[in-house]
C-alpha cells in the first residue's frame, strides 16, 4: 500500500473510530452509571440500544446524501452533531436524558461510519479494496483496544461523566482531521446523476439483490455476535467473575486484538486464495469456535480462561470474515456506493440492536446466556455465507464492467 493510501486509511479509520469509541469507552462505566442515576441494568443497556438503532437507521439518510452532495460535508456535519450529543451525555441528570443524548450522538456518529466505506469503494474494488478496508479496520482497532482502559482510568479520577468529556474531545479531533486531511472522492460529474428518488430505487434494487442481501445479513449476524458481547460483558465479567474495571478493559482488548489482527491478513489471503475461500474459511472457524463455548460451559467448564480462549479464537475468525463480506457486498454497486454502504450499515446496526434486545431478555448475569447468544449468531452467519457462496458459484462467465464482482474475478 502506497503512502497516500496509507494516509487515507489512517484518516478514515480515525474518523470511523469516533462512533465505536463512544461505545467502547463507557462499557466499564455501565454498572456505575446505573448506581449513579438509580437505573436498572435494563435501563442502562437501553443507552446502548439508543445508540445502535438511530445509528443504523440514519445511515439510510447519510448514504444517499453523500452520493448527492459528496462525501466530505456530511461527515463534517455529523461530527459537529456528535460533539453536541457528547456534551449532553456528560451533563445528563437522569437516565432518560442520557438516553436521549445518546440518540443525538448516534445520529452524528453514523455519518463517519457509513461514508468511509463509500470512499473506499470510490477508489478501489477487489483485493485492493480489501487491503484498504483492512488497514482502515486496523486504525479503528484503537477504539476497542484502548477505549475501555481509557474509560476505566478516567472513571477512577473524575467519574463516569468525565468519560463523555473524553468522547467529546475525540469527536473534536475527528472534526479537525476531516477539515484538514479529508479530500472529496466523489466529483461533481458523478453527483449529477444522483438524487433522492434514484437512491430509493437503488435501495429497492439492493433489497432484491440476493448476493448483496446474503452477504449483508451474514455480516449483520457477525456484528450481532459482537453486540451481544458488548451489552453483557461488563455485567458478566465485573459482577459474575469479579474483575476490576481495569481488568475488564484488558480482557475486552484481547478480543479486539484478535479481531483486528486477523483482519490484517484478509488482503493477502484474498489475493492468494480468492475472496470466496477466505469468506467461507472465516465463517467456518467463527462458528466452530463460538458454538464450542456454550457446549463446554454446559458440560461444566465455565472457567473464565476457557471462555476467554474460545472468544479470542472466534473473534479472530470474525476478523477474517467481516472485511470480505463488506467488500463483496459493495463490489457490484460502485454507481450507488453511498446508498449500498448505508443500507448495509443500517441492516448491520438494526439487526445487532434487535439481537441485543432479544439476548437481554435471557441475560441473568452469568456467562452461559451471553455465549449462547453469540453462538446462535455465528450459526446464522455461517448458514447465510454458505447459501450466498453457492449462489455466487453458480454464476458463469460474469460480465466485467467497472466494479465487477471480486468473488468471480479472484476466486
Amino acid at each position: 500500500m502506497n503512502v497516500q493510501l496509507l494516509r487515507l486509511a489512517v484518516v478514515l479509520g480515525l474518523i470511523t473510530a469516533v462512533g465505536p469509541f463512544a461505545i467502547d469507552i463507557y462499557l466499564p462505566a455501565l454498572p456505575s452509571i446505573g448506581k449513579s442515576l438509580a437505573a436498572s441494568p435494563e435501563a442502562v443497556q437501553m443507552s446502548l440500544l439508543a445508540f445502535f438503532i438511530p445509528m443504523g437507521l440514519c445511515q439510510l439518510f447519510y448514504g444517499p446524501l453523500s452520493d448527492i452532495v459528496g462525501r466530505r460535508s456530511p461527515i463534517l456535519a455529523g461530527l459537529v452533531l456528535f460533539i453536541l450529543g457528547c456534551i449532553g451525555c456528560a451533563l445528563a441528570p437522569t437516565i432518560e436524558i442520557l438516553i436521549a443524548c445518546r440518540v443525538v450522538q448516534a445520529i452524528g456518529a453514523c455519518a463517519g461510519m457509513v461514508i468511509p466505506r463509500a470512499i473506499v469503494r470510490d477508489l478501489h474494488t477487489g483485493p485492493e479494496a480489501t487491503q484498504l478496508m483492512s488497514q482502515l479496520m486496523l486504525v479503528v482497532s484503537i477504539s476497542p483496544i484502548l477505549a475501555p482502559l481509557t474509560g476505566s482510568l478516567i472513571m477512577g479520577v473524575v467519574g463516569w461523566r468525565g468519560v463523555f468529556g473524553a468522547v467529546a474531545v475525540a469527536g473534536l479531533l475527528g472534526l479537525v482531521l476531516a477539515l484538514t486531511q479529508l479530500e472529496e472522492t466523489r466529483p461533481p460529474e458523478d453527483r449529477a446523476e444522483s438524487s433522492w428518488s434514484k437512491s430509493l430505487v437503488a435501495y429497492w434494487h439492493l433489497l432484491r439483490d440476493r448476493k448483496f442481501m446474503g452477504l449483508t445479513f451474514a455480516g449483520a449476524f457477525g456484528v450481532s455476535a459482537f453486540f451481544v458481547y458488548l451489552a453483557n460483558s461488563s455485567f458478566v465479567l465485573i459482577n459474575h467473575y469479579g474483575l476490576s474495571t481495569t481488568a475488564y478493559a484488558m480482557f475486552f482488548a484481547l478480543n479486539a486484538v484478535s479481531f483486528f489482527g486477523a483482519s490484517q491478513l484478509t488482503g493477502w489471503l484474498a489475493g492468494r486464495f480468492g475472496m470466496t475461500r477466505v469468506l467461507q474459511a472465516g465463517a467456518l472457524g467463527f462458528v466452530l469456535s463460538m458454538v464450542a463455548a456454550p457446549v463446554v460451559m454446559a458440560l461444566g467448564l465455565a472457567q473464565l480462561e476457557v471462555m476467554a480462549a474460545l472468544l479470542f479464537v472466534g473473534y479472530g475468525f470474525l476478523g477474517l470474515f467481516m472485511p470480505v463480506t463488506g467488500v463483496l457486498a459493495l463490489d457490484d454497486h460502485g454507481e450507488n456506493a453511498g446508498a449500498a454502504s448505508a443500507l448495509m450499515g443500517a441492516l448491520h446496526s438494526v439487526s445487532g440492536a434487535g439481537v441485543m434486545a432479544v439476548a437481554g431478555r435471557f441475560a441473568d448475569g452469568s456467562p452461559l446466556p451471553m455465549v449462547a447468544g453469540i453462538a446462535l449468531c455465528s450459526v446464522l452467519a455461517f448458514a447465510l455465507t454458505q447459501l450466498t457462496a453457492r449462489g455466487m458459484a453458480r454464476v458463469k462467465n460474469p460480465a466485467e464492467p467497472v466494479g465487477a464482482p471480486a468473488a468471480e474475478r479472484h476466486a
